[in-house]
């Protein structure tokens, strides 16, 4: 690649950037006007849980119901501490963000949600030809209804974890849907991050250090881009798998809209 396209190559990055900051804070915002209150945070309480996480952080209460401690023990069980501590930023970040706008939710619904939202990255839930997203929604509905949440709710939980990625239609649907999306956008790529004070931030990255965070994420996603790179076909990992991995074999759009079996 030439100075002139590597310079293009980056100003696009920049504006696509930019523009995916400026969607989150739009879509935030339609969804927030006109919502009613939300419950105060609890204050903290002395001495430990039994699972080890705080009470709150940053003001956000930690959700204490049995459904809530069984997904934090699935999900350490699960994933290494650096996606755990991800999963639980996700959680935080996006009730930070909805709190403040004074939004209505079902918490431990959110929490559950973005505890679980990752099990797509991890191996032992991975399947050949689904979407990581697809793959972490299905394990996680499994674990739910094994462990009695209702059908309607897991399924609310299902279309959090699928749509994560998918910021524009997230944002789009009800706070528990778009919670996760907003929250784990934040953590990844620090879209909406001016929304969050100096000292809070730093009350969640002591709650939840990154812990190498970055680098171990570009891992995951060349590894879904090797194992079953036909399953990034016009996901956003495409583009890391297309600049990292020579010959990477799935096709752009372009490709495909000019391989159709049409005349023009």
């Amino acid at each position: 690649m030439d100075n002139s396209n590597e310079h293009n190559d980056v100003t696009r990055r920049m504006v696509l950037g930019r523009g995916a900051s400026i969607a989150v804070a739009g879509a935030v915002t339609a969804l927030t006007t006109g919502a009613v209150a939300a419950p105060a945070a609890r204050a903290a309480t002395p001495g430990p849980r039994p699972d080890a996480l705080p009470s709150s952080v940053a003001g956000v209460p930690i959700p204490d119901s049995r459904l809530a401690r069984e997904a934090v023990a699935f999900a350490r069980g699960a994933a290494p501490e650096v996606l755990f501590n991800h999963v639980m930023r996700t959680y935080v970040f996006g009730a930070l963000v909805f709190d403040r706008r004074g939004v209505r939710y079902d918490r431990e619904l959110v929490f559950v949600a973005s505890v679980l939202h990752d099990l797509g990255l991890v191996e032992s839930f991975q399947t050949p030809t689904e979407r990581f997203e697809v793959d972490g929604a299905d394990a996680a509905q499994r674990f739910l209804l094994r462990h009695r949440m209702s059908a309607d709710r897991a399924a609310l939980v299902w279309d959090a974890i699928a749509l994560h990625t998918s910021v524009g239609i997230a944002t789009r649907k009800r706070p528990e849907i778009a919670m996760v999306s907003v929250g784990s956008g934040l953590d990844f790529s620090g879209n909406g991050l001016q929304q969050i004070p100096s000292d809070v931030l730093e009350e969640v990255l002591t709650a939840f250090p990154r812990e190498g965070f970055k680098e171990d994420a570009v891992d995951r996603i060349l590894s879904l881009c090797r194992t079953k790179p036909m399953a990034e076909l016009m996901h956003p990992f495409v583009e890391v798998g297309r600049r990292h991995i020579p010959g990477f074999p799935v096709p752009t759009v372009e490709d495909m809209l000019l391989a159709a079996p049409f005349d023009s």
